[in-house]
């Protein structure tokens, strides 16, 4: 699958949030990427900013638009609160639980670790980064792959406890995923509701 392959730090100078890099980047340069991105004192419009929310979901969760638009509209069809069941759908992705369990230091990292067959769910190989984990389901690091020292150190002194939905153990490098997450719960600066309003539009 595609996905975005250009500096990290563009997109997080572009939202003025560490969204897939380092905070480091914007504590050197706090304003817009390009030539004039440190004269730019344009106000946004109203769908320039909704336009904006959408795009950093996408970045965040390292989905590209078709499959954004896709999810959106299977979570539209969902009885309940459609900007929350949006991200509760991408925090159910293989790839993201990885990231949440610790085994990858970034979404990224953990889209790698799916792809090369390191992630077991229920004890089988599954190499699709967007396959969607249901409540109840284990998900671990292969046998052979426990003693790679990407997975060794992103594990060193994680704190699990930080994501209620997720119970870790230990001694397996697997961890349960317990539900979806509660809106409360998830800690990403995404104001959901505007991506609603975006596509209502």
């Amino acid at each position: 699958m595609a996905r975005y392959t250009g500096p990290k730090s563009r997109i997080d100078r572009r939202f003025g949030e560490a969204i897939i890099g380092s905070e480091k980047v914007l504590s050197k340069r706090n304003f817009p990427p390009g030539q004039h991105g440190n004269n730019r004192r344009r106000k946004t419009s109203e769908y320039g900013v909704m336009l904006a929310e959408k795009q950093k979901a996408k970045y965040t969760y390292g989905v590209l638009e078709k499959q954004f638009r896709n999810m959106f509209e299977k979570a539209a069809r969902t009885s309940g609160i459609t900007g929350e069941i949006l991200l509760q759908n991408l925090e159910s992705r293989l790839d993201n639980v990885v990231y949440r369990l610790g085994i990858a230091p970034s979404r990224a990292a953990a889209r790698q670790l799916v792809n090369h067959k390191h992630i077991v769910v229920d004890g089988k190989v599954v190499s699709i980064p967007s396959y969607s984990v249901k409540a109840g389901q284990i998900v671990g690091v292969r046998e052979k792959s426990k003693s790679l020292e990407v997975i060794a150190a992103a594990l060193a002194g994680f704190n699990h406890s930080k994501y209620p939905w997720i119970e870790w153990d230990e001694s397996q490098k697997a961890g349960k995923f317990l539900h979806k997450p509660e809106r409360a719960d998830i800690p990403e600066n995404i104001k959901e509701q505007l991506i609603v309003e975006l596509y209502s539009k």
